[in-house]
């Protein structure tokens, strides 16, 4: 079944320009020429991705993401914008977008992240994972429970590899080496204190989630 992407662009010729492109790949195509126009359709229509751009007329990008975000929606949202270094790249992450995209592109790289941001299992989205932990653009960030601003978790590739299998899916239980399953261990002790690894003896390790309780 094709992915169904929604664009939120005010420019004319770029929105319909993406459209086109995206077309052409096979991916299923809504548009909206402002976030207002956007969170109608999305009131009605459940979406795999969103291309939202950061500056428009009327609501931002940016501010139209946090209101996303804040209402418990949790679609995939590559933003697009013409403010490019890495401090707007980590006004955008922090925001809750999962990747970000500086003009100008091409559409193949567009592409490319679209189905990297997509492509992540039920077992692997933001949803199942513990809570103040993000899987985005093959990175792991962890949210700050106070302000609620993503950083980047700083893993090793062995961590990272392993952080990975155990939450596919969660309760998997996966092999590795003593050393490294230390590691990251105390690594998750630091930053989620709802979340552990267990040992496993002769078969591995297993990540453990504490149920969030329930507010009253």
């Amino acid at each position: 079944m094709n992915k169904t992407i929604l664009i939120i662009d005010d420019d004319d010729l770029l929105r319909k320009s993406l459209a086109n492109g995206l077309r052409r790949c096979d991916f299923s195509v809504l548009t909206a020429d402002s976030a207002e126009q956007g969170a109608e359709i999305l009131n009605k229509i459940s979406v795999d991705a969103i291309v939202l751009d950061r500056m428009m007329g009327g609501q931002d990008g940016l501010s139209f993401l946090k209101q996303m975000r804040s209402s418990g929606n949790l679609t995939p949202v590559l933003m697009l914008t013409a403010m490019s270094g890495p401090e707007n790249a980590i006004d955008g992450l922090s925001s809750g977008a999962n990747d970000y995209l500086a003009k100008p592109f091409q559409l193949q790289e567009l592409v490319l992240r679209l189905n990297n941001i997509t492509k992540l299992s039920p077992n692997t989205s933001t949803q199942s994972l513990p809570d103040g932990l993000i899987y985005a653009d093959e990175e792991f960030f962890v949210v700050s429970p106070t302000d609620s601003q993503r950083r980047l978790f700083s893993l090793s590739n062995e961590e990272k590899k392993l952080l990975h299998n155990l939450i596919t899916p969660i309760g998997n239980i996966v092999p590795a080496s003593p050393m490294v399953a230390k590691r990251l261990r105390t690594k998750i002790n630091d930053v989620l204190s709802n979340t552990d690894i267990l040992t496993i003896r002769g078969r591995g390790y297993k990540l453990v989630v504490a149920p969030t309780p329930e507010k009253r």
